[in-house]
């Protein structure tokens, strides 16, 4: 072959290969890998709706497409060479509420591409084309509108990707490193906890002194009332409720590396629960397999773990502790009461007053649940018409909490009864609970019904729910908290808007009830939660295994300086200042006259934030503290910036400098 004919062979053969590199394909969205997408209800599924229906959009039919349900995500890879994305998207037919409101997003490497607004049920198809050259990352995203995730079936509807490079693929969402953050405790004790304590006259009194440091560590107390007692070994002061009146301590924690000192002041009187209550409770981990063994492990691993020396006190027992008239385990089947009209506990809980001396002895408090219909929300006895035995029987076995779930209460007074018949039974058990010979916590759960935030405090209530179990939206954390704080005006000392349980480490699946397998929350979503919960001076009541704790569930949930946020006297919810689309601040008055500021972002990427004092209605300059490294900032003369991870939070506790500072 001569040299000119290979050269010109040799053309030929590039030239195809060019052509062949740049033909133009296309994939249906509906043949990708569907098992990585990540939604709120059901699966996604290729060609019919997330309901197993034909796809259809204010009447119009469509024979190919993505049907999922809000909030969804769907990664794709890309090569740098895909050219579009066209769908026609909207909410199925299938849905059967007014109430469905979808908001659809497409995202190129961090940029928004495209937004629907808020599509609602009939309306009709929005057409989608994106332009997607040198993208190399796509994320197709259903919002829920800000309005929860119920109904909101959704469909991208005839979905394809055109490209000239490799095919694209859907990948599962990017994965974040579980990062420690919290320091270690240093060897030298450290007091930790609240710094107010209320109690009754002459009821029982236990308290344990949160302290971190290497034990054995000795305990001293400053002007202890003679009424009570302090184990100084163990730091747990035990005896009776001293007199009327103000009483100022100085606990003195001491061990072979140093000397801590922290003041408490117990106000004796008419109120408890002065501040936000501390502990655990079964439901979202062991649901109806909760037995009296379970407890105690849950109550040696608080003091074992560390949460004690944190200011964790409360060991709580949800529903299913009672007799059903049936359930699969026959252990837990039986009479509802003796003869007297006695609650009687299940085979599981052969003897509460030894199980309630057990966390007593650990210096920690014991809580338990029940309804004031006549059955629990897992079909157990209830306390309707007992309400009087039952709360002289929890007292008697020593329980220093309860929990009042509506459940089946509903069944005697219609939830559209008004705002009397939703106070009344919460009215008749607090009331009963306040004339006990002991301190009991009321918590009230009746998922907000009736503006709950209120009135829950002129019922005898301490905390109270105001909305839904969170466990099915584990998701809408930010949109939950954000609701809560629209109540914060309620919030104040002994009295406690509570947006539920702290569920992050293994938890169980709240829809079927199963064993504790790890959270769905990123590590930064983790931060968040426990951030927000602090910000909003809401309970921090656990709800995971604590046989499985690991150390990044106890680096998130055991930073004292986040748990002094939470329980600083004040008792303030924080208040709300939007900074953008996906961006905001919550910003808390302490009681010292510091401010604690949280700056989170709800997005899907990492967000750089640039924040005025005056935007947070604080005035400059300030010493900034980060209290989740728990490191020293520098004085920042007119704002910060930062950077907040995806979902993610900076929290800040910021004060004037010391010559700014008024005597």
């Amino acid at each position: 072959m001569s040299a000119s004919r290979f050269v010109a062979l040799t053309l030929v053969l590039w030239g195809a290969a060019l052509r062949a590199q740049d033909a133009i394909g296309e994939i249906r969205l509906a043949s990708l890998d569907l098992s990585v997408v990540r939604q709120g209800w059901g699966v996604a599924r290729a060609d019919r709706s997330v309901t197993g229906q034909p796809l259809g959009i204010a009447g119009q039919r469509f024979e190919h497409g993505v049907g999922t349900h809000a909030r969804s995500q769907l990664w794709l890879e890309l090569d740098g060479r895909a050219l579009a994305f066209t769908a026609m998207v909207g909410v199925d037919d299938g849905t059967t509420s007014e109430r469905a409101s979808v908001v659809f997003a497409v995202w190129g490497d961090g940029k928004k591409l495209w937004e629907s607004g808020v599509m609602r049920r009939g309306q009709p198809a929005k057409a989608v084309e994106v332009d997607l050259r040198a993208m190399t990352r796509l994320l197709l995203q259903v919002g829920d509108a800000g309005d929860g995730i119920d109904f909101d079936h959704a469909d991208w509807a005839e979905a394809r990707l055109r490209f000239t490079g490799a095919t694209p693929r859907a990948i599962a969402p990017p994965q974040e490193a579980a990062v420690i953050l919290t320091p270690p405790p240093p060897s030298a004790p450290r007091i930790h906890g609240p710094k107010v304590l209320g109690c009754r006259p002459g009821n029982p009194f236990l308290h344990r002194i949160p302290a971190t440091g290497e034990r054995p560590m000795r305990f001293v107390a400053e002007g202890l009332p003679d009424t009570l007692r302090l184990d100084a070994s163990t730091g747990i002061v035990s005896g009776t409720a001293p007199p009327r009146g103000t009483h100022r301590v100085v606990f003195v924690a001491g061990n072979d590396h140093g000397e801590d000192r922290r003041a408490l002041r117990i106000e004796s009187g008419d109120a408890i629960c002065l501040t936000p209550p501390m502990g655990w409770n079964h439901w979202y981990a062991h649901y109806d397999r909760i037995t009296d063994e379970m407890v105690r492990q849950a109550a040696d691993a608080m003091v074992r773990s560390g949460m004690a020396d944190v200011g964790y006190q409360y060991v709580n027992i949800d529903d299913c502790w009672m007799n059903a008239a049936s359930h699969r385990d026959p252990q837990r089947v039986g009479p509802a009461r003796d003869e007297r009209g006695a609650i009687l506990p299940n085979a599981r809980f052969p003897d509460m007053s030894a199980l309630t001396a057990h966390i007593h002895s650990l210096g920690l408090k014991a809580g338990i649940y029940t309804s004031p219909g006549p059955r629990t929300c897992a079909g157990f006895t209830g306390s309707h018409g007992h309400e009087a035995e039952d709360a002289r029987s929890f007292a008697a076995w020593g329980f220093d909490f309860v929990k009042y779930d509506w459940c089946s209460y509903g069944e005697v007074a219609l939830r559209d009864g008004g705002t009397a018949a939703l106070q009344a039974p919460y009215r008749l058990m607090g009331g009963i609970l306040r004339e006990l010979p002991r301190d009991v916590v009321f918590n009230l759960c009746q998922y907000g019904m009736g503006e709950v935030w209120e009135w829950g405090a002129d019922v005898h209530g301490h905390c109270w729910r105001t909305a839904g179990d969170l466990g099915f939206e584990l998701d809408r954390v930010f949109e939950v908290a954000l609701a809560n704080v629209e109540h914060r005006q309620w919030s104040k000392p002994g009295a406690f808007n509570d947006p539920d349980y702290l569920q992050i480490g293994m938890i169980g699946d709240a829809r079927s009830g199963g064993e504790p397998r790890p959270c769905p929350l990123s590590p930064n979503e983790q931060y968040s939660f426990m951030s927000l919960w602090c910000l909003m001076a809401a309970p921090l009541i656990y709800s995971g295994d604590m046989r499985q704790l690991d150390p990044f569930t106890l680096n998130v949930l055991c930073n004292p300086e986040l748990i002094d946020v939470d329980q600083d006297p004040l008792g303030q919810c924080a208040r709300h200042v939007p900074l953008g689309d996906e961006s905001f601040a919550l910003v808390k008055d302490l009681e010292d006259g510091n401010v604690a500021v949280g700056l989170f972002q709800r997005g899907e990427f990492d967000v750089p934030l640039s924040v005025a004092w005056t935007t947070l209605g604080l005035e400059g300059p300030l010493q900034v503290r980060d209290l989740w490294r728990q490191q020293a900032l520098g004085t920042l003369a007119s704002g910060i910036e930062t950077v907040v991870g995806r979902r993610g939070v900076v929290m800040l506790r910021v004060r004037k400098p010391a010559a700014d500072r008024h005597p």
